[in-house]
């Protein structure tokens, strides 16, 4: 998540919906269309109540999850398996993890970027579902511009490139989604000037994601809006972030070829970021045709 900049006084749209399509409507997806979405929690565990009931509003194929903040043997399965569901996880204790929630069980799931790195962090989780390759990635913040974090932030988009060049050809269903930490251009955050130093808002943190996109994914959320004011991420340090809709769009659904020709709507569903402790950031959601 940013720690943001402090931000202007006037946000670049008022308006909460930040809807590229119809708002959310509470409906089950239809059968045709496949659901998915991603939330960063920012502690599952003290975003259960609002996950749930999401949940079953919502009833999405697959949510997948960043920020989990729990290790695996604590990772609190049993209230979202007692309301029918699946689950798949891979974390660690109090920082990053991720999380696959969804309908049907996933097979194998890939955990680890770095197959040979025992001590790498949470931050990716791979697995099929039905027939689309989905990805959940929590890219790390990146701290300052100045420090090893950011570097590393850097790298982990180099290694996410690479990755992607040798594990999904370009006419594969897949979809990469989770909280990115880049904000591409100056309409995904309220305060472009301010945050030109801003670890998810440097010029060489979105070249980072340009280049690992290039010639592979599309922004999803881009297909259906190319306005401003859209954001799936406001700063609890500044109380007035979310009225004023004083935001950032780090939250995203990358697709491939495959998927962006099945793509119906996409929408950010900001109602769960105005509930009682919410977390900062909230869903991002669109349907497929299956």
């Amino acid at each position: 998540m940013p720690k943001t900049a402090k931000p202007k006084t006037k946000a670049a749209s008022t308006s909460s919906k930040a809807s590229a399509s119809p708002k959310a409507s509470g409906a089950k997806s239809k059968s045709g269309h496949l659901k998915i979405a991603t939330f960063n929690a920012n502690s599952i565990r003290m975003r259960m109540p609002i996950i749930l009931d999401w949940l079953k509003k919502e009833q999405p194929d697959v949510l997948a999850v960043q920020e989990t903040k729990v290790q695996d043997h604590e990772f609190p399965r049993e209230p979202i398996e007692a309301a029918g569901w699946n689950v798949v996880f891979h974390g660690q204790k109090s920082y990053n993890g991720v999380a696959f929630i969804s309908k049907k069980p996933f097979g194998e799931v890939v955990k680890r970027l770095y197959p040979k790195d025992a001590e790498e962090q949470a931050r990716f989780l791979m697995g099929e579902y039905e027939g689309v390759l989905l990805i959940n990635t929590y890219v790390p913040q990146g701290f300052d511009i100045e420090s090893e974090k950011y570097q590393y932030k850097l790298k982990y988009y180099s290694d996410l490139k690479k990755f992607f060049q040798k594990n999904v050809p370009n006419d594969r269903p897949a979809i990469w989604m989770g909280d990115l930490n880049v904000a591409p251009t100056e309409i995904d955050l309220n305060n472009p000037k301010g945050n030109k130093d801003h670890p998810c808002f440097h010029i060489d943190a979105r070249q980072a994601l340009e280049e690992t996109m290039k010639g592979k994914w599309t922004d999803l959320f881009r297909e259906k809006e190319k306005g401003p004011g859209h954001y799936t991420f406001w700063d609890m340090r500044f109380p007035g972030a979310f009225p004023k809709n004083l935001g950032w769009r780090i939250d995203f659904l990358m697709g491939t070829p495959p998927m962006v020709g099945r793509l119906q709507k996409i929408w950010i569903d900001t109602k769960p970021r105005g509930l009682e402790k919410p977390s900062d950031h909230t869903f991002l959601v669109a349907e497929f045709l299956r």
